[in-house]
């Protein structure tokens, strides 16, 4: 069932409807999980949560928008719109109804005041009301604009809140109904609902009644059923209640510079969360993504290595330490990845391990690190080969383009960021692929054909440049090809790409993407220099 047939219905049922405010989309979720067959978006509610007056001062393209998520987060339970006035003439009321009924909402309450208006609580007595005639139009207007047989206008009797007595509002709600209003909302600021009482003997039940019951909140519920009231809004105190509750926190906050009193009073962050629907994006990303994409981020970075080429710079650091532009090399890396949202870090250190700093990592002890290579230090990392990590050398400065590009492409194998910019050069990481490169725009996957001493530099169309994604594929694959190593007895002194040659030679799929510079292996003072202009 639409949620304006829904509330159409309940407009139009016998027994007395109750609809809760709500100014938000966390609200409207509250509020409908509290079991209220349908809410009522309060343009004073609304308002005050942008931290503006009730006079017109949000515009009604936010006020769509805002109701937009709240019905969103109601899902079936249906919203009534305060729609102020309108906003505007005949005109401006046929495209608020048309809008609302595109973001969802099941109808729309106008009053009758005129643009811009102000609170019916705030110097009502000096507030105009809108001509009878011009106001019967613009209803008319609403009703041949919805596209929806079942959206609901209802028309907000104002002349009991401007003092000029219930013959008016008679007269205006007679008006009204006769314009096609489905209901009449009859409003009043007396703290007694005598007025109230009156305008329902006089009606007589001749259409749906809709009250909002804010200043008269004493009168027993049961005094609106048995006056066969049909829908009545609680039209203000999800917001009320989030304004003391806010209130009590920051004092107590402010004076204790603490949360050890607040953080127990206040809903949990997993509260938070499932309000916002986590539960469902985390069971529609099991439906969707592949395997690769949801594993969480994790990596594995290798910087066991001493460096011996860059003038006694690293006599007390290793290379992954040393400097560009005022942060180490390893730092930088993780600070790219961090971006990614990779914060689970395995660290290989060896050489000078004490001066290896990276906070939060978790680290690997390579004390072979002189005897052995890159093979036997991910090896040793091993627990850390799981779906979704990244492998990187722990010596490259690299843009994050290149980290992004990576990602974008990965799937449940293994993928390669390789540079096809050094194709043809003698490279320790050559790449012969299943095609050169071709621009990014090409929608064939490329895949890794050859990879190190197998590939002659003229027949090369890359150089791997030291970083790789794993799938869940992926990461069994490499685990595979390490234990294959450590059987033959390679593993100790093989480089990282044998174990990549391992894979290709199972037949297994990998995955190349393509860059054209953006990154720097850091092997020589040289490369030190270099990694500065990125």
């Amino acid at each position: 069932m639409r949620t304006t047939t829904r509330l159409r219905a309940l407009v139009q049922r016998p027994e007395t409807v109750f609809l809760m405010e709500a100014h938000d989309g966390l609200s409207a979720r509250i509020a409908a999980e509290a079991g209220f067959e349908g809410l009522w978006a309060s343009g004073l509610t609304m308002s005050a949560s942008f931290g503006v007056r009730d006079n017109n001062e949000l515009a009604w393209s936010q006020v769509v928008e805002h109701v937009g998520f709240m019905a969103d987060a109601a899902g079936s339970v249906p919203i009534l719109v305060d729609g102020d006035t309108g906003y505007g003439n005949f005109n401006n009321m046929r495209r608020l109804v048309r809008k609302l009924e595109q973001v969802g909402a099941a109808g729309v309450t106008i009053e009758d005041k005129l643009f811009p208006k102000t609170n019916s609580f705030l110097r009502s007595e000096r507030q105009p009301l809108a001509d009878v005639e011009e106001f019967c139009g613009k209803i008319k207007a609403g009703k041949d604009s919805q596209g929806d047989p079942d959206f609901v206008v209802v028309a907000r009797v104002e002349a009991l809140i401007a003092g000029w007595g219930l013959a008016e509002a008679m007269r205006r709600a007679e008006a009204y109904q006769l314009a096609g209003a489905d209901a009449i909302l009859i409003h009043s600021r007396q703290s007694s609902a005598a007025e109230i009482f009156a305008f329902l003997d006089a009606w007589a039940g001749r259409a749906p009644v809709v009250l909002v019951p804010t200043k008269y909140w004493r009168t027993p519920t049961e005094e609106f059923r048995a006056r066969g009231v049909s829908v009545v809004v609680w039209a203000n105190h999800l917001l009320r209640a989030g304004i003391s509750a806010m209130q009590d926190t920051a004092r107590r906050v402010r004076a204790d510079a603490s949360l050890l009193d607040v953080e127990p009073q206040v809903a949990p962050l997993q509260e938070v969360f499932r309000l916002q629907g986590d539960e469902e994006l985390e069971e529609a990303e099991r439906r969707y993504l592949p395997v690769a994409r949801r594993a969480a981020l994790s990596a594995v970075v290798l910087a066991a290595g001493a460096g011996a080429d860059f003038a006694g710079l690293t006599a007390r650091v290793p290379k992954a330490m040393l400097k560009v532009q005022g942060r180490p090399i390893l730092s930088r890396l993780l600070d790219d990845l961090a971006h990614f949202g990779c914060r689970d870090v395995t660290v290989v250190r060896g050489y000078r391990s004490e001066a290896v700093e990276a906070p939060g990592a978790h680290f690997v002890e390579n004390a072979q690190f002189a005897e052995t290579g890159e093979a036997h230090s991910l090896a040793l990392a091993e627990s850390a080969i799981v779906p979704g990590a990244l492998v990187a050398f722990g010596d490259i400065v690299v843009k994050r383009h290149i980290i992004q590009a990576l990602l974008e492409e990965a799937g449940d194998g293994i993928t390669l960021s390789v540079d096809s910019a050094l194709a043809g050069h003698d490279q320790p990481e050559r790449v012969r692929s299943s095609r050169p490169d071709a621009g990014r725009f090409s929608f064939d996957p490329v895949r890794l054909e050859a990879i190190g001493d197998g590939v002659t530099p003229a027949a090369s169309h890359g150089a791997w440049i030291g970083l790789l994604h794993l799938g869940a594929d992926g990461a069994t694959w490499l685990r595979e090809a390490i234990a294959e190593a450590r059987a033959d007895g390679a593993l100790a002194t093989a480089p990282l790409w044998s174990l990549l040659a391992r894979v290709l030679a199972r037949g297994r799929p990998v995955t190349v993407v393509y860059t054209r510079g953006g990154w720097v292996n850091v092997n020589n003072l040289t490369d030190l220099i270099d990694a500065s202009g990125l």
